[in-house]
């Protein structure tokens, strides 16, 4: 008899084993998950995995790609448009902390697992290098509609500073699940917002002495 999961398109049956494999190293950690668990919760055997995915490093990498990039996808797609800066931000921020709260498993393995673990800590760079730029043009088309000049550095200086303050509180909201994304998003629009829009009014703290 052909198990029902061989029935399934090659990609269903990818998408099924990564969401396992999320499952397993969100809760074991990358050393601790084993390959058998992980087949297990997929429903399949070892040797299926192994030969659609890889090995275990393989498998993890290709979950960090696919969580990424589904989070990326989904910023993105939220902050695009013909819309005023501040919207674009605010629909950004709103998508980045709705992603975190429902997939709270997928960021764990992103951000808790991998961060501090080559080669791991590679992907989570780039993602977070993507995220800056998407961060970064939405502030120079705020700086542009203020009528303000701001340099490469000056915005990549600040594209990267939101986005370690939303990977922190997206941190705090995984550990409080009944905690309201959309309320995360709103405090963290505030603290963005409000004090970019005193830079962009040319408005800058010094140093008394």
């Amino acid at each position: 008899m052909v198990s029902p999961v061989k029935r399934l398109p090659r990609a269903v049956r990818e998408q099924q084993m990564l969401d396992a494999a999320v499952r397993v190293f969100s809760r074991r950690g990358f050393h601790a998950a084993s390959m058998d668990e992980i087949a297990e919760h997929a429903g399949i055997s070892k040797p299926m995995v192994y030969a659609y995915l890889g090995a275990k490093e393989d498998l993890f990498i290709a979950c960090l790609r696919r969580e990424a990039s589904r989070l990326i996808e989904a910023v993105t797609g939220a902050a695009g448009g013909d819309l005023p800066p501040d919207e674009q931000l605010w629909r950004g921020l709103r998508a980045f902390f709705g992603f975190v709260g429902a997939h709270r498993e997928g960021w764990t393995v992103l951000y808790r697992q991998a961060r501090g673990q080559e080669p791991f800590s590679r992907e989570v760079a780039g993602m977070r290098a993507r995220m800056a730029e998407v961060i970064a043009v939405l502030l120079g088309r705020a700086v542009a509609a203020a009528g303000q000049r701001a340099s490469e550095s000056d915005l990549e200086v600040m594209a990267y500073a939101l986005v370690g303050a939303s990977e922190s509180l997206a941190d705090w909201l995984v550990d409080h699940p009944t905690e309201d994304p959309e309320r995360a998003a709103t405090r963290m629009m505030n603290i963005a917002w409000l004090g970019a829009d005193q830079l962009l009014r040319g408005a800058t703290w010094r140093p008394s002495r």
